[in-house]
Protein backbone atom coordinates (compact mmCIF):
# COMPACT_ATOMS: atom_id res chain seq x y z
CA UNK A 1 0.00 0.00 0.00
CA UNK A 2 2.96 2.49 0.45
CA UNK A 3 4.23 1.77 -2.53
CA UNK A 4 1.03 2.72 -4.30
CA UNK A 5 0.64 5.97 -2.03
CA UNK A 6 4.70 6.59 -2.95
CA UNK A 7 3.24 5.80 -7.06
CA UNK A 8 0.51 8.37 -6.72
CA UNK A 9 2.64 11.47 -5.55
CA UNK A 10 5.25 10.83 -8.03
CA UNK A 11 2.58 11.14 -10.68
CA UNK A 12 1.05 13.89 -9.02
CA UNK A 13 4.04 16.11 -8.65
CA UNK A 14 5.02 15.48 -12.45
CA UNK A 15 1.64 15.52 -14.14
CA UNK A 16 0.61 19.29 -13.29
CA UNK A 17 1.19 20.25 -16.99
CA UNK A 18 -1.16 17.27 -18.46
CA UNK A 19 -4.68 16.86 -16.75
CA UNK A 20 -5.89 14.03 -18.76
CA UNK A 21 -3.01 12.58 -17.98
CA UNK A 22 -3.12 12.86 -14.40
CA UNK A 23 -6.78 11.62 -14.57
CA UNK A 24 -5.63 8.27 -16.22
CA UNK A 25 -2.85 7.61 -13.75
CA UNK A 26 -5.41 8.08 -11.13
CA UNK A 27 -8.00 5.83 -11.90
CA UNK A 28 -4.75 3.17 -12.42
CA UNK A 29 -4.12 3.81 -9.13
CA UNK A 30 -7.42 3.64 -7.57
CA UNK A 31 -7.72 0.14 -9.50
CA UNK A 32 -4.58 -0.99 -7.95
CA UNK A 33 -5.57 -0.16 -4.55
CA UNK A 34 -9.10 -2.05 -5.16
CA UNK A 35 -7.06 -4.89 -6.52
CA UNK A 36 -4.91 -4.75 -3.36
CA UNK A 37 -7.57 -4.48 -0.80
CA UNK A 38 -9.80 -7.66 -2.52
CA UNK A 39 -6.50 -9.37 -1.91
CA UNK A 40 -5.96 -8.76 1.47
CA UNK A 41 -9.71 -9.41 1.93
CA UNK A 42 -9.56 -12.67 0.34
CA UNK A 43 -8.32 -14.41 3.95
CA UNK A 44 -11.70 -13.76 5.25
CA UNK A 45 -14.97 -14.97 3.31
CA UNK A 46 -18.39 -13.75 4.66
CA UNK A 47 -21.13 -16.48 4.38
CA UNK A 48 -24.85 -16.75 5.32
CA UNK A 49 -23.68 -18.23 8.52
CA UNK A 50 -20.94 -15.81 9.56
CA UNK A 51 -16.97 -15.31 8.65
CA UNK A 52 -15.20 -17.89 7.75
CA UNK A 53 -11.31 -17.23 7.87
CA UNK A 54 -8.87 -19.04 5.38
CA UNK A 55 -9.41 -20.70 2.55
CA UNK A 56 -9.85 -24.33 3.75
CA UNK A 57 -12.60 -26.15 5.51
CA UNK A 58 -11.59 -27.70 8.58
CA UNK A 59 -12.26 -31.20 8.99
CA UNK A 60 -16.09 -32.27 9.52
CA UNK A 61 -16.90 -33.67 12.69
CA UNK A 62 -19.30 -36.57 13.20
CA UNK A 63 -23.19 -34.99 12.70
CA UNK A 64 -24.80 -34.84 16.07
CA UNK A 65 -28.86 -34.96 16.27
CA UNK A 66 -28.89 -31.42 16.92
CA UNK A 67 -27.12 -31.40 12.97
CA UNK A 68 -29.91 -33.42 11.97
CA UNK A 69 -32.49 -31.72 13.25
CA UNK A 70 -30.99 -28.26 11.97
CA UNK A 71 -30.48 -30.08 8.63
CA UNK A 72 -33.62 -31.08 8.40
CA UNK A 73 -32.73 -34.75 7.03
CA UNK A 74 -31.77 -38.15 8.35
CA UNK A 75 -30.26 -40.85 6.89
CA UNK A 76 -31.48 -44.31 6.94
CA UNK A 77 -28.36 -46.63 5.29
CA UNK A 78 -29.94 -50.45 5.18
CA UNK A 79 -30.07 -53.24 2.07
CA UNK A 80 -32.87 -54.41 -0.13
CA UNK A 81 -35.57 -56.70 1.19
CA UNK A 82 -38.83 -56.92 1.96
CA UNK A 83 -38.36 -55.96 5.83
CA UNK A 84 -35.62 -53.07 5.53
CA UNK A 85 -36.72 -51.15 1.75
CA UNK A 86 -37.77 -51.58 -1.34
CA UNK A 87 -39.55 -49.58 -4.08
CA UNK A 88 -43.10 -50.01 -4.52
CA UNK A 89 -44.46 -48.33 -7.46
CA UNK A 90 -42.55 -45.36 -7.09
CA UNK A 91 -42.78 -45.47 -2.67
CA UNK A 92 -40.76 -46.38 -0.20
CA UNK A 93 -41.95 -49.56 1.13
CA UNK A 94 -40.03 -51.93 4.28
CA UNK A 95 -40.61 -52.61 7.43
CA UNK A 96 -37.46 -50.53 8.57
CA UNK A 97 -38.24 -47.90 6.29
CA UNK A 98 -41.26 -47.32 7.67
CA UNK A 99 -40.24 -47.29 11.34
CA UNK A 100 -37.33 -44.73 10.86
CA UNK A 101 -39.80 -43.14 8.45
CA UNK A 102 -42.14 -42.10 11.63
CA UNK A 103 -38.89 -41.59 13.95
CA UNK A 104 -37.83 -39.17 11.25
CA UNK A 105 -41.40 -37.35 11.51
CA UNK A 106 -41.46 -37.06 15.38
CA UNK A 107 -37.83 -35.68 14.84
CA UNK A 108 -39.30 -33.37 12.19
CA UNK A 109 -36.69 -34.68 9.49
CA UNK A 110 -37.41 -35.67 6.26
CA UNK A 111 -35.63 -39.60 5.53
CA UNK A 112 -33.32 -40.30 3.04
CA UNK A 113 -32.15 -44.23 2.20
CA UNK A 114 -29.23 -44.91 0.99
CA UNK A 115 -29.93 -48.41 -0.62
CA UNK A 116 -25.91 -50.61 0.30
CA UNK A 117 -24.60 -53.95 -1.16
CA UNK A 118 -24.04 -55.81 1.45
CA UNK A 119 -24.22 -55.62 5.31
CA UNK A 120 -20.30 -55.42 5.53
CA UNK A 121 -21.11 -52.28 2.52
CA UNK A 122 -23.74 -50.71 5.14
CA UNK A 123 -21.08 -51.20 8.39
CA UNK A 124 -18.36 -49.20 6.26
CA UNK A 125 -20.09 -46.67 4.87
CA UNK A 126 -21.59 -46.30 8.61
CA UNK A 127 -17.72 -45.82 10.30
CA UNK A 128 -17.17 -43.68 7.27
CA UNK A 129 -19.95 -40.80 8.48
CA UNK A 130 -21.66 -41.52 5.42
CA UNK A 131 -25.27 -42.03 7.44
CA UNK A 132 -27.05 -41.55 10.65
CA UNK A 133 -28.25 -45.03 10.98
CA UNK A 134 -27.78 -48.34 9.96
CA UNK A 135 -30.64 -51.12 9.42
CA UNK A 136 -30.88 -54.76 8.70
CA UNK A 137 -33.26 -56.93 9.46
CA UNK A 138 -34.76 -55.77 12.71
CA UNK A 139 -34.90 -53.77 15.23
CA UNK A 140 -32.34 -55.21 17.24
CA UNK A 141 -29.73 -54.84 14.05
CA UNK A 142 -30.26 -51.11 14.19
CA UNK A 143 -27.43 -49.07 14.97
CA UNK A 144 -27.27 -45.62 15.38
CA UNK A 145 -24.03 -43.29 15.12
CA UNK A 146 -24.78 -40.44 17.46
CA UNK A 147 -25.28 -41.28 21.11
CA UNK A 148 -28.04 -38.68 21.53
CA UNK A 149 -29.72 -39.82 18.48
CA UNK A 150 -29.27 -43.46 19.82
CA UNK A 151 -31.22 -42.14 23.19
CA UNK A 152 -33.78 -40.57 21.72
CA UNK A 153 -33.94 -43.69 19.15
CA UNK A 154 -34.53 -46.25 22.12
CA UNK A 155 -36.47 -43.75 24.00
CA UNK A 156 -39.10 -43.30 21.17
CA UNK A 157 -39.09 -46.66 20.46
CA UNK A 158 -41.67 -49.59 21.82
CA UNK A 159 -42.76 -52.75 20.45
CA UNK A 160 -46.22 -51.56 20.06
CA UNK A 161 -44.44 -49.28 17.09
CA UNK A 162 -43.13 -52.59 15.05
CA UNK A 163 -46.56 -54.09 15.36
CA UNK A 164 -48.42 -51.23 14.41
CA UNK A 165 -46.31 -51.02 11.27
CA UNK A 166 -46.42 -54.26 10.03
CA UNK A 167 -50.41 -53.76 10.85
CA UNK A 168 -50.25 -50.96 8.15
CA UNK A 169 -48.37 -52.38 5.33
CA UNK A 170 -50.92 -55.60 5.48
CA UNK A 171 -53.39 -53.06 4.73
CA UNK A 172 -51.26 -51.02 2.31
CA UNK A 173 -50.63 -53.96 0.53
CA UNK A 174 -53.82 -55.39 -0.02
CA UNK A 175 -56.79 -54.76 -2.10
CA UNK A 176 -58.30 -52.91 0.54
CA UNK A 177 -56.74 -49.99 0.33
CA UNK A 178 -57.53 -49.17 -2.88
CA UNK A 179 -60.61 -46.49 -3.18
CA UNK A 180 -63.02 -47.41 -5.76
CA UNK A 181 -66.76 -48.57 -7.08
CA UNK A 182 -66.44 -52.23 -8.74
CA UNK A 183 -68.36 -52.08 -11.76
CA UNK A 184 -69.13 -55.27 -14.01
CA UNK A 185 -66.22 -56.28 -16.87
CA UNK A 186 -69.55 -55.86 -18.84
CA UNK A 187 -72.03 -53.59 -19.36
CA UNK A 188 -73.82 -55.48 -22.16
CA UNK A 189 -72.19 -58.79 -22.94
CA UNK A 190 -74.52 -59.81 -25.64
CA UNK A 191 -74.00 -56.54 -27.29
CA UNK A 192 -70.50 -56.63 -27.54
CA UNK A 193 -70.46 -53.34 -24.86
CA UNK A 194 -67.73 -53.42 -22.19
CA UNK A 195 -67.79 -50.40 -20.49
CA UNK A 196 -69.59 -46.52 -21.06
CA UNK A 197 -65.57 -45.82 -21.77
CA UNK A 198 -65.57 -48.02 -24.94
CA UNK A 199 -65.29 -45.39 -27.29
CA UNK A 200 -62.55 -43.91 -25.61
CA UNK A 201 -60.74 -46.86 -25.80
CA UNK A 202 -61.09 -47.31 -29.44
CA UNK A 203 -60.28 -43.29 -29.96
CA UNK A 204 -56.90 -43.84 -28.27
CA UNK A 205 -55.95 -47.58 -28.61
CA UNK A 206 -53.95 -46.47 -31.43
CA UNK A 207 -51.68 -44.12 -30.20
CA UNK A 208 -50.66 -47.19 -27.31
CA UNK A 209 -50.73 -49.48 -30.73
CA UNK A 210 -53.16 -52.14 -29.06
CA UNK A 211 -56.43 -54.00 -29.69
CA UNK A 212 -58.84 -51.58 -27.64
CA UNK A 213 -60.32 -54.58 -25.98
CA UNK A 214 -56.46 -54.91 -24.36
CA UNK A 215 -57.06 -51.48 -23.38
CA UNK A 216 -60.42 -52.36 -21.70
CA UNK A 217 -58.87 -55.12 -20.00
CA UNK A 218 -56.22 -53.38 -18.47
CA UNK A 219 -58.38 -50.85 -17.34
CA UNK A 220 -60.77 -53.24 -15.55
CA UNK A 221 -57.99 -54.63 -13.54
CA UNK A 222 -56.73 -50.51 -12.59
CA UNK A 223 -59.60 -49.46 -11.35
CA UNK A 224 -62.86 -51.89 -11.91
CA UNK A 225 -64.05 -48.81 -14.39
CA UNK A 226 -64.77 -46.23 -12.02
CA UNK A 227 -62.58 -42.92 -12.67
CA UNK A 228 -62.39 -41.79 -8.81
CA UNK A 229 -60.49 -44.63 -7.50
CA UNK A 230 -57.73 -43.97 -6.13
CA UNK A 231 -54.76 -45.95 -3.80
CA UNK A 232 -52.75 -45.27 -1.07
CA UNK A 233 -49.31 -44.82 -3.32
CA UNK A 234 -51.47 -42.07 -4.82
CA UNK A 235 -52.18 -43.76 -8.37
CA UNK A 236 -55.36 -42.55 -9.80
CA UNK A 237 -58.31 -42.39 -12.66
CA UNK A 238 -59.24 -45.56 -14.86
CA UNK A 239 -55.64 -45.88 -15.47
CA UNK A 240 -54.33 -45.90 -11.90
CA UNK A 241 -51.52 -43.23 -12.93
CA UNK A 242 -49.16 -42.09 -10.71
CA UNK A 243 -48.66 -38.08 -9.86
CA UNK A 244 -45.14 -38.26 -11.03
CA UNK A 245 -46.13 -39.93 -14.38
CA UNK A 246 -49.00 -38.07 -14.73
CA UNK A 247 -46.31 -35.24 -14.64
CA UNK A 248 -43.93 -36.54 -17.25
CA UNK A 249 -46.86 -37.22 -19.77
CA UNK A 250 -48.33 -33.52 -19.05
CA UNK A 251 -51.40 -34.68 -17.70
CA UNK A 252 -52.65 -32.05 -14.61
CA UNK A 253 -53.76 -33.27 -11.48
CA UNK A 254 -57.06 -31.21 -11.84
CA UNK A 255 -57.53 -33.52 -15.09
CA UNK A 256 -56.18 -37.00 -13.59
CA UNK A 257 -59.68 -38.00 -12.65
CA UNK A 258 -61.37 -37.03 -15.98
CA UNK A 259 -61.84 -40.28 -17.99
CA UNK A 260 -59.97 -39.11 -21.64
CA UNK A 261 -57.54 -37.23 -19.81
CA UNK A 262 -56.45 -40.05 -18.31
CA UNK A 263 -56.60 -43.16 -21.21
CA UNK A 264 -55.03 -41.00 -23.35
CA UNK A 265 -52.41 -40.32 -20.60
CA UNK A 266 -52.28 -43.87 -20.08
CA UNK A 267 -51.61 -44.85 -24.43
CA UNK A 268 -48.63 -42.17 -23.98
CA UNK A 269 -47.38 -43.88 -21.91
CA UNK A 270 -47.87 -47.37 -22.80
CA UNK A 271 -46.60 -46.19 -26.37
CA UNK A 272 -43.07 -44.92 -24.05
CA UNK A 273 -42.66 -48.09 -22.68
CA UNK A 274 -43.64 -49.89 -25.94
CA UNK A 275 -40.47 -48.30 -27.50
CA UNK A 276 -38.26 -48.86 -24.21
CA UNK A 277 -38.91 -52.62 -24.57
CA UNK A 278 -38.10 -51.95 -28.89
CA UNK A 279 -35.61 -55.21 -28.35
CA UNK A 280 -38.18 -57.30 -27.25
CA UNK A 281 -39.87 -59.01 -30.20
CA UNK A 282 -43.41 -57.70 -30.88
CA UNK A 283 -45.39 -60.81 -30.70
CA UNK A 284 -44.29 -60.69 -26.93
CA UNK A 285 -43.58 -57.41 -25.83
CA UNK A 286 -47.21 -56.92 -24.58
CA UNK A 287 -46.68 -58.68 -21.68
CA UNK A 288 -43.34 -57.17 -20.70
CA UNK A 289 -45.47 -53.47 -21.27
CA UNK A 290 -47.67 -55.09 -18.89
CA UNK A 291 -45.62 -56.02 -16.16
CA UNK A 292 -43.31 -52.40 -16.23
CA UNK A 293 -46.71 -50.38 -16.04
CA UNK A 294 -47.27 -52.19 -13.05
CA UNK A 295 -44.22 -53.12 -11.18
CA UNK A 296 -41.66 -50.69 -12.83
CA UNK A 297 -39.32 -51.09 -15.95
CA UNK A 298 -36.31 -51.05 -14.01
CA UNK A 299 -37.42 -54.70 -12.12
CA UNK A 300 -38.18 -56.34 -15.57
CA UNK A 301 -34.83 -55.42 -16.46
CA UNK A 302 -33.56 -57.41 -13.44
CA UNK A 303 -35.28 -60.07 -14.29
CA UNK A 304 -34.25 -60.45 -18.03
CA UNK A 305 -30.57 -59.87 -16.92
CA UNK A 306 -31.59 -62.61 -14.81
CA UNK A 307 -32.68 -64.48 -17.42
CA UNK A 308 -29.74 -64.34 -19.38
CA UNK A 309 -27.49 -64.77 -16.78
CA UNK A 310 -29.26 -68.64 -16.14
CA UNK A 311 -29.12 -69.22 -19.89
CA UNK A 312 -32.84 -68.76 -20.66
CA UNK A 313 -34.18 -66.27 -22.92
CA UNK A 314 -34.42 -62.60 -22.27
CA UNK A 315 -36.98 -62.23 -24.40
CA UNK A 316 -39.19 -64.29 -23.99
CA UNK A 317 -42.06 -63.93 -21.42
CA UNK A 318 -42.08 -67.34 -20.01
CA UNK A 319 -38.39 -67.33 -19.38
CA UNK A 320 -38.48 -63.84 -17.95
CA UNK A 321 -41.55 -64.25 -15.60
CA UNK A 322 -40.07 -67.05 -13.93
CA UNK A 323 -37.23 -64.91 -13.21
CA UNK A 324 -38.94 -62.16 -12.33
CA UNK A 325 -40.28 -64.48 -9.09
CA UNK A 326 -37.67 -64.95 -8.58
CA UNK A 327 -37.35 -61.56 -6.72
CA UNK A 328 -39.04 -62.33 -4.01
CA UNK A 329 -35.80 -64.19 -3.21
CA UNK A 330 -32.77 -63.29 -1.67
CA UNK A 331 -30.47 -65.07 -3.14
CA UNK A 332 -31.69 -63.63 -6.91
CA UNK A 333 -32.58 -59.76 -5.52
CA UNK A 334 -29.20 -59.70 -3.78
CA UNK A 335 -26.72 -61.44 -7.04
CA UNK A 336 -24.80 -59.04 -8.87
CA UNK A 337 -26.75 -58.38 -12.08
CA UNK A 338 -29.71 -57.21 -9.94
CA UNK A 339 -29.52 -53.41 -9.76
CA UNK A 340 -32.82 -53.23 -7.92
CA UNK A 341 -33.03 -55.35 -5.02
CA UNK A 342 -36.46 -56.99 -3.87
CA UNK A 343 -39.63 -57.07 -6.01
CA UNK A 344 -43.50 -57.90 -4.76
CA UNK A 345 -43.02 -59.95 -8.54
CA UNK A 346 -45.87 -61.77 -7.60
CA UNK A 347 -48.46 -59.01 -7.87
CA UNK A 348 -47.25 -58.50 -11.15
CA UNK A 349 -46.76 -61.41 -12.08
CA UNK A 350 -50.82 -61.99 -11.58
CA UNK A 351 -51.53 -58.69 -12.67
CA UNK A 352 -50.20 -59.62 -16.34
CA UNK A 353 -52.04 -62.92 -15.40
CA UNK A 354 -55.46 -61.75 -14.89
CA UNK A 355 -55.33 -59.06 -18.11
CA UNK A 356 -53.97 -61.64 -20.44
CA UNK A 357 -57.64 -63.94 -19.29
CA UNK A 358 -59.91 -60.93 -19.59
CA UNK A 359 -58.56 -59.81 -22.58
CA UNK A 360 -59.03 -63.39 -24.10
CA UNK A 361 -62.85 -62.93 -22.32
CA UNK A 362 -63.81 -59.71 -23.89
CA UNK A 363 -62.56 -61.56 -27.57
CA UNK A 364 -64.97 -64.23 -26.85
CA UNK A 365 -62.20 -66.55 -26.78
CA UNK A 366 -63.18 -69.63 -24.34
CA UNK A 367 -60.45 -69.17 -20.92
CA UNK A 368 -60.32 -72.72 -20.33
CA UNK A 369 -58.85 -72.82 -23.71
CA UNK A 370 -55.82 -70.20 -23.17
CA UNK A 371 -52.26 -71.45 -21.62
CA UNK A 372 -51.18 -69.44 -18.60
CA UNK A 373 -49.04 -66.23 -20.32
CA UNK A 374 -45.58 -68.26 -18.64
CA UNK A 375 -46.44 -70.24 -22.11
CA UNK A 376 -45.97 -66.98 -23.67
CA UNK A 377 -48.96 -67.34 -25.92
CA UNK A 378 -48.87 -64.14 -28.50
CA UNK A 379 -51.97 -61.62 -27.62
CA UNK A 380 -53.75 -60.36 -30.32
CA UNK A 381 -52.23 -57.32 -31.38
CA UNK A 382 -53.67 -54.66 -34.24
CA UNK A 383 -52.71 -54.71 -37.66
CA UNK A 384 -52.54 -51.92 -40.01
CA UNK A 385 -55.70 -51.91 -42.03
CA UNK A 386 -55.92 -51.35 -45.20
CA UNK A 387 -59.79 -49.83 -45.50
CA UNK A 388 -61.57 -47.60 -43.48
CA UNK A 389 -60.34 -48.54 -40.25
CA UNK A 390 -56.64 -47.03 -38.93
CA UNK A 391 -56.30 -51.07 -37.27
CA UNK A 392 -58.39 -54.03 -37.02
CA UNK A 393 -57.79 -57.03 -35.06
Amino acid sequence: MAKILFFYYICKKCCNFVPILKAILIYIVFLCICFTGCKEKQKSIVTPWGEVSGDTIPASEDFTMSDIVTGGEMILLTVSGPDTYYDYRGRGMGTQYRVFEKFAMFLGVSLRVEVCKDSADVRTRLDNGEGDIMALSSPQSVEVRDSDLSVAFKRWYKPEILAQVKKEERYLLSVASVRRKVYSPFMNKSAGVISRYDNLFKKYAPVARWDWRLLAAQCYQESCFDPNARSWAGARGLMQIMPGTASHLGLSMEQIHEPEANIAAAARYISELNASFGDVPSSERTYFILAAYNGGGYHVRDAMALTRKNGRNPYRWADVSHFLLLLRDPQYYNDPVVKNGYMRSNETFDYVERIRIRYAQYRGVPVGSLPSSGSSTTPVLPQPAKKKHRFHV
